[in-house]
């Protein structure tokens, strides 16, 4: 989906600088020092406008938690949200990934969320997925024992892939819904934007996660 631009958005963006880690690469293996504490941290890959990790962060005051989003008009509702509410456990990394291990080291992160990622539905993109086999293994090497990856969405081929991906990598299932908002899980589910929206259409929700 095209973005909308936003005018003035560089300087919109340096106001909320309290929840920015410009250079994720230079706390590889540090974040705890960035939040000032010893509590787990967690990740999510493309937060969009901030609604699951901002909530996440208030409902779980006791972890950290990073989201990454490289969309700067979409991440700008997000540091909207997190201002608004004074989230202090929540920060912001501004890029695209290609390789997260770039950003945490070994066993740094307690967990990881995969909310509605880009489908990438072309075959010659399924590299590009954030769900694909070797990425899967990228983000076990930076959780540490005892953690997990819990992935969401509505695209059907994409989770079939997923699951597909999971079964070639010799991955765990700890839990799997393809009505996530009717199953067992939902009471302890946190939606996204783009989930609410969805769901008032009365479209399933995919949810999987997986033993890191």
């Amino acid at each position: 989906m095209r973005q909308r631009k936003i005018k003035d958005i560089d300087n919109k963006l340096a106001a909320y600088g309290a929840f920015t880690v410009p250079i994720p690469a230079a706390n590889k293996g540090k974040w705890q020092e960035i939040f000032g504490n010893h509590n787990p941290v967690y990740l999510e890959i493309g937060c969009g406008k901030g609604q699951f990790i901002t909530e996440m962060a208030k409902k779980y005051p006791d972890r950290n938690f990073v989201a990454i989003e490289g969309h700067q008009s979409v991440v700008l509702r997000a540091f909207e949200k997190a201002d608004a509410d004074q989230i202090a456990n929540v920060r912001f990394v501004l890029e695209y990934v290609k390789d997260i291990r770039e950003f945490f080291a070994d066993g740094e992160l307690a967990g990881v969320y995969l909310n509605f990622s880009d489908p990438w539905p072309k075959d010659r993109h399924a590299k590009r997925r954030l769900t694909y086999g070797k990425r899967l293994q990228q983000y076990r090497q930076i959780i540490c024992a005892g953690g997990s990856i819990c992935f969401k969405t509505d695209n059907e081929g994409l989770f079939t892939f997923t699951l597909e991906q999971i079964e070639e990598e010799n991955l765990e299932i700890l839990e799997m819904s393809r009505d996530l908002h009717a199953s067992e899980f939902a009471a302890e589910n946190i939606t996204t934007e783009y989930e609410d929206k969805f769901a008032k259409t009365g479209k399933n929700i995919n949810y999987v996660k997986i033993r890191a």
